[in-house]
């Protein structure tokens, strides 16, 4: 069986129905402070530089990061077709 369930309403209201916090003000500051540091930014190596500041690790760390992820992704598929196979043993 499958069910679609429609619900209109704004990203807001979305936001407390489903109880997460309200990180607008702490996305202003962070937008606000990345754009103070770019308006000093007038060639690519600057840019760079900025970069790095934000990301030490560079690549190394991004590439840490996304194997992290997808090992979570990984034992959240393997959990679950366990569960499976076990529901279709219990039904047989």
């Amino acid at each position: 069986m499958k069910v679609n369930v429609e619900i209109e309403c704004t990203p807001d209201e979305a936001r407390r129905f489903m109880g997460l916090p309200d990180v607008g003000k702490a996305n202003d500051v962070y937008v606000d402070t990345i754009t103070k540091a770019m308006k000093g930014v007038t060639n690519p190596d600057q840019l760079q530089d900025f970069a790095k500041q934000l990301a030490p690790m560079g690549t190394v760390g991004l590439k840490l990061f996304q194997n992290f992820v997808e090992a979570g992704a990984q034992g959240l598929a393997s959990k679950s077709g366990s569960k499976k196979s076990g529901k279709k043993k219990s039904d047989d």
